[in-house]
């Protein structure tokens, strides 16, 4: 029997209730598929922050590194300043395992209603594939004053290390930067994981989103590797959108989509917009991946301390992270099934939480799905 170590980070608020149950029917689904996980559970979040002041150390990154896979909750907690988890535990990680594509599949499922007019479950399945490293969210950037300064930036990443050296004179009170970049080896690779995905699904068209009409040099390069890309696939399109045009046709007409990549930021954008057009991102699952590396996986939505200890939070997510997991490991006739389990429980309409109009708590939804393995 297939074993694989895998590290569950339940985090904040109400990811502390998913994930468990993403969990058991990931177990449910290994023991019908023949294969085991055996899980490590670590407590990096708000509490663990607040008691100990550590977000996430070099050695538990380290640690990490031994396992095949993590599994994530959701980050973020009202005493916490935004952004101090979230930079501290998930781009860390993300940056440190070179999770170099986020992997968005926008689907409506059966018997969910999508807030577009008109369009059910055979418009709205296609993929996202985001760059997840690279773009604006490189985070170097700064403020000056008024009169000159200097300032020394630095990127590192597994492909490559650069350095920014910038000599600043304004005559304005205060400035502030942020500097973007792409490499040709990180565009190449994620527009190729595309590609691969498209060619693997049988589908037909790869589209590709930038504003280089705009920001001439970083999306220009995006672009052209685009161009260079779609070359060795003769058979499968390539077109263009710009960020603005495509959060329009994704409203308008979804099925004309089959995979999408974009750089960081747009799809970072984006994406939320394929949730919402999928029903909502109680529904909406995602994958950090490094195809050689650890990878990790996650519900969209966020720690909702509102709701959190009253065990009424939406699994469906979760449930779906951990399916896009096991896939990822080689387990496709298990990842598949979960989603066909997943899909017969909310078609059937009788077992769902509080935000898709039922009453079910979030173990009775999992109760359901693994009931349907």
């Amino acid at each position: 029997m297939t074993q694989y170590k895998i590290a569950s980070i339940p985090g904040d608020g109400i990811g502390k209730e998913v994930v468990p149950e993403g969990m058991r029917v990931i177990d449910a689904a290994g023991d019908k598929y023949g294969f085991k996980v055996n899980w490590t559970k670590f407590p990096f979040g708000s509490d663990y922050y607040l008691k100990t002041g550590e977000i996430l150390s070099d050695a538990s990154v380290k640690e990490l590194s031994k396992y095949d896979s993590i599994f994530l909750g959701a980050l973020g907690d009202p005493r916490v300043k935004p952004g101090v988890l979230e930079g501290g535990v998930l781009l860390k990680l993300r940056f440190s395992f070179d999770q170099y594509i986020n992997l968005r599949p926008v689907k409506l499922l059966p018997s969910i209603k999508s807030p577009v007019a008109n369009k059910g479950p055979a418009d709205i399945d296609f993929d996202v594939v985001r760059e997840n490293t690279e773009d604006f969210y490189v985070g170097i950037g700064g403020r000056a004053k008024k009169g000159k300064s200097s300032a020394k930036l630095e990127v590192v990443r597994e492909l490559y290390k650069t350095k920014f050296g910038l000599d600043i004179d304004t005559d304005a009170d205060e400035i502030a930067y942020q500097i973007g970049m792409v490499s040709r080896a990180g565009t190449e690779r994620v527009i190729k994981y595309a590609f691969e995905l498209c060619k693997s699904k049988g589908l037909k068209r790869v589209t590709s989103v930038d504003k280089a009409n705009v920001l001439t040099n970083i999306y220009g390069l995006w672009r052209e590797v685009a161009e260079k890309v779609a070359n060795g696939y003769p058979n499968i399109e390539l077109e263009h959108n710009y960020v603005d045009a495509i959060t329009m046709y994704f409203l308008t007409k979804p099925e004309w989509f089959d995979v999408v990549v974009a750089p960081n930021m747009f799809g970072d954008i984006i994406t939320d917009l394929g949730a919402a057009v999928q029903g909502g991102i109680g529904l909406a699952a995602s994958g950090n991946i490094n195809p050689k590396g650890v990878s990790m996986f996650e519900p969209v939505h966020g720690s909702a301390p509102d709701i959190a200890g009253r065990g009424i939070a939406n699994p469906v997510a979760t449930i779906l992270a951990g399916a896009l997991m096991v896939q990822t490991l080689g387990e496709k006739k298990a990842g598949d099934a979960i989603v066909k389990a997943t899909e017969a429980v909310l078609a059937e309409g009788k077992v769902r939480t509080g935000d898709l109009g039922g009453r079910s708590k979030t173990k009775e939804v999992a109760d359901a799905v693994i009931a349907k393995l």
